[in-house]
C-alpha cells in the first residue's frame, strides 16, 4: 500500500500547488491592471494592498507545495 499512498501524496501537493500558482498568477494580472489604472484614491490603495498580500500569500503556498512534494519524492 505504501507503493501507492507516496505517489498519491506527491500529485496531491502537485495539484495543490499548481491551483494556488494559477490563482497567483490571476491575481498578479489583476494587481497590475490595477497599478496601470490607479487613480491615487484610498479605495484604489487598499485594493493594491489587498491585491498584493493575496498574490504573495497564493504564490508562497504555490511553491510550498511544490517544495513539499519535492521533498516527499526524496525520501
Amino acid at each position: 500500500m505504501p507503493g501507492v499512498i507516496k505517489p498519491l501524496h506527491i500529485l496531491w501537493n502537485e495539484l495543490i500547488g499548481f491551483f494556488f500558482a494559477v490563482f497567483a498568477i490571476v491575481i498578479l494580472a489583476s494587481f497590475l491592471r490595477g497599478v496601470w489604472d490607479f487613480k491615487g484614491d484610498s479605495e484604489s490603495l487598499g485594493r493594491l494592498v489587498l491585491m498584493g498580500f493575496a498574490f504573495l500569500v497564493m504564490a508562497y503556498y504555490g511553491l510550498q507545495s511544490f517544495f513539499k512534494a519535492r521533498k516527499i519524492g526524496k525520501s
